[in-house]
């Protein structure tokens, strides 16, 4: 199942490194990373996949240090199909 979510934070150098090591710890594998830093904020749009619940990796992306918000954008689920 592959989630988007939307992560507004502070910017700083280690926060894209602790975000990513969250999602690694918690068993997600990124599919695409988007930020952009304006003035002291870093936007990130981050689509993951895992058979794993999106909250549980929500509620620890919210305990990184800087993290202002969190939102899930879009969720769907890979259909596999065999004839």
């Amino acid at each position: 199942m592959n989630n988007t979510l939307t992560i507004e934070a502070k910017h700083s150098p280690e926060f894209l490194e602790r975000l990513l090591r969250v999602c690694r710890h918690r068993g997600f594998s990124i599919i695409t990373i988007n930020a952009t830093t304006e003035q002291q904020l870093t936007n990130i749009e981050l689509t993951v996949s895992s058979e794993r619940d999106i909250s549980l990796l929500i509620k620890q992306i919210n305990k990184v240090i800087g993290v202002l918000t969190v939102t899930l954008s879009a969720s769907s689920r890979n259909i596999k199909a065999s004839a």
